[in-house]
């Protein structure tokens, strides 16, 4: 197994006595990528597209950042995980207290019962672009704000709505840190 910098994200294809053949994966564009998922019809499970498309307008002219916005994480995203230099996963939390952001560190971590077609974590899709494209982002952060409902609407929770200028702030903050 070798590792490829993003910047030359090349996946291993087949050898023969003394030639190393592969292929580029990806072009790499994308200095800053933001994944956010969610569902909005789910309240505050919707905060990740609702952020996902703040982040889409504040930075619509920065071609070094890409924002993609899914209901669910799914493997097929490992390839624009691995051919980045940093990535900020967005999402809600059920464990954190409502309205509380967090922003930390991801590390590549194998799934404990199997890879999961339908929805992946963050740690999951690192550990897979790692084992797919032998390639890691740079930096990779996740940034949740606890839920305080996932009832059936299409409406925040008021500690979710007193979050979001916050939240926008730290999304703001760790790009721009990140472009340097």
């Amino acid at each position: 197994m070798w590792l490829s910098h993003p910047s030359r994200c090349l996946r291993r294809v087949g050898t023969t006595a003394r030639t190393i053949y592969t292929i580029r994966m990806t072009s790499i564009t994308t200095r800053c990528l933001i994944l956010a998922c969610g569902n909005t019809l789910r309240s505050d499970d919707g905060l990740g597209p609702w952020l996902a498309q703040w982040a889409e307008e504040k930075f619509l002219s920065n071609p070094e950042i890409r924002v993609l916005n899914r209901q669910q994480w799914t493997p097929d995203l490992s390839e624009e995980i691995a051919c980045s230099e940093s990535v900020l996963f967005i999402d809600c939390s059920a464990e954190s207290a409502p309205g509380e952001i967090r922003l930390f560190p991801v590390e590549p971590s194998a799934p404990k019962d199997g890879l999961a077609t339908h929805h992946s974590g963050a740690p999951e899709l690192l550990a897979l672009g790692l084992e797919l494209y032998n390639s890691l982002p740079s930096h990779a952060l996740m940034l949740t704000i606890g839920a305080g409902s996932t009832e059936l609407g299409e409406r925040f929770s008021e500690a979710v709505t007193a979050a979001l200028p916050a939240a926008c702030k730290a999304i703001e903050e760790t790009v721009l840190q990140w472009l340097g």
